[in-house]
């Protein structure tokens, strides 16, 4: 099992660190936003208890004959300003600064209108005080100045800052226990899958059982079934290639051998021509079966990879068929093309078309020869029929019986005829089924239309009108 990477934290550690650091800045900012706002209404109704105050105080001012005078006795005084928690500190002055009342040392600004409450803050016998100030011009004019001490205000404020964080921390911390509990069971199946992907041996391909608990999860565990399934095709491929090659190759490799040695035993040059000639016939034939290994194992690989476009089928067809023209007068085939008159286009692929089309004439040259006696003939046809085009490709040989033509679609399986000739390996055909699989295209045997004969036939697709 690999070694975690030093430093890397889990999934489950950086998803709940995800959810609760944004959740936790906002809680933060939630609570010094709702402390804020509750501390400045607090400070409002203190300050309104305390303007109340310097408005009570202003409305015992009289004035006498002697000059204005605070008409309030002891008793009344103490219950005016009485506070069981704070220490509440007045004075009243004439404009000029001459005290009627209180305590002199208390000195603040006046305010700037009549009429008016000022609030402001101060230092009195080394106490921070919240005071308020009122100006009176009539009927005569004061200034009243009430002061008290802010124990209660901070001790307020402890309250609230403690009573709003203090829950929330608590619920903020049984939260991260919770999520980092959930959040553990949601991801266990993402490591059974990670178990069972580590256990597993290189060649077992099979599928991963995947507990499907979310979306995300079961399209993570089709992803790497599709993975696994494709590379077991392609082990699959590779094997059968290895075991085509290995097994077809036998036979040509060994015949050359023989070949060459029998060769060597002999003395006349005659010989050693004859040999050689065969040696290169053999040689040749290998190559061809080479080839056409090498073709099959490609389309296995290409299954999913192939890009369809429309093809000139037509110009395909003229020019492979040229390429064939000299083998076929060298055979005494005479090799005819119909249905190129007009431009024909297909959705596929030029290269398998190529193939398709390489492999039915080869086919044909090989094993279509008709009885002797009989000239030989060879034709490739394109018609349209519908949203079809059918290329064909028709020979006027000993043609095939139906049993014979769907033994001859599988690989390996070779007709009467070749087996005779010893030529071929049985997959020319199977290639050709192959390359039409990849276009969509459809690839059947029949017997020629005059009656004697074979007839290949490939019915591509029209591809639609841009």
């Amino acid at each position: 099992m690999p070694a975690a990477a030093p430093g890397k934290r889990s999934l489950r550690a950086r998803v709940v660190r995800h959810v609760l650091l944004p959740l936790a800045l906002t809680w933060l900012l939630g609570t010094a936003v709702t402390v804020a706002v509750a501390y400045h209404f607090a400070q409002k109704a203190f300050d309104r208890a305390l303007q109340e105050d310097a408005y009570a105080l202003a409305s015992r001012v009289r004035l006498q004959a002697h000059g204005l005078e605070l008409e309030l006795s002891a008793q009344e005084m103490h219950a005016l300003l009485f506070d069981q928690s704070e220490n509440i500190y007045f004075v009243v002055r004439r404009l000029d600064g001459a005290v009627i009342a209180g305590h002199p040392g208390l000195q603040v600004s006046a305010p700037s209108k009549p009429d008016v409450t000022e609030f402001s803050e101060a230092v009195y016998r080394g106490q921070n005080l919240r005071t308020v100030t009122l100006w009176r011009e009539q009927p005569f004019a004061f200034q009243v100045v009430v002061a008290e001490t802010t124990g209660s205000r901070r001790a307020l404020l402890q309250d609230l800052l403690f009573f709003s964080v203090a829950p929330l921390l608590v619920l903020l911390v049984l939260l991260a226990l919770w999520l980092r509990g959930i959040i553990g069971e949601e991801l266990q199946p993402l490591s059974e899958l990670q178990g069972s992907v580590e256990q597993r041996d290189a060649l077992d391909l099979t599928p991963v059982p995947v507990a499907a608990s979310s979306r995300e999860l079961e399209q993570l565990g089709t992803a790497i079934n599709a993975l696994l399934a494709r590379v077991d095709h392609s082990l699959r491929a590779q094997r059968e290639f290895s075991g085509n090659v290995a097994h077809e190759l036998r036979t040509p490799l060994a015949g050359i051998r023989a070949l060459a040695e029998y060769g060597l035993a002999q003395a006349e040059p005659a010989v050693w021509r004859e040999q050689l000639q065969r040696i290169g016939a053999s040689e040749a034939r290998a190559s061809r079966l080479v080839e056409q290994l090498l073709a099959l194992a490609l389309a296995d690989e290409a299954d999913a990879g192939v890009q369809n476009e429309p093809v000139a089928l037509d110009e395909v067809v003229r020019e492979t068929v040229l390429r064939y023209l000299a083998r076929a007068d060298a055979a005494g085939v005479d090799l005819g093309v119909q249905g190129l008159d007009q431009p024909v286009h297909v959705a596929g692929n030029v290269a398998l078309i190529e193939g398709i089309l390489g492999n039915l004439l080869d086919n044909a040259l090989r094993y279509g020869r008709p009885p002797a006696g009989q000239g030989a003939a060879l034709t490739v046809e394109l018609a349209r029929e519908g949203d079809h085009v059918r290329l064909s490709v028709i020979d006027n040989g000993p043609g095939l019986t139906p049993q014979e033509r769907r033994h001859l679609m599988q690989r390996g399986v070779r007709g009467l005829h070749a087996e005779r000739l010893g030529q071929g390996a049985g997959l020319g055909l199977a290639i050709v089924a192959k390359f039409a699989q990849l276009m969509h295209a459809h690839f059947e045997l029949s017997s020629a239309p005059a009656g004697s004969g074979l007839c290949a036939s490939v019915n591509f697709q029209v591809p639609p009108r841009s």
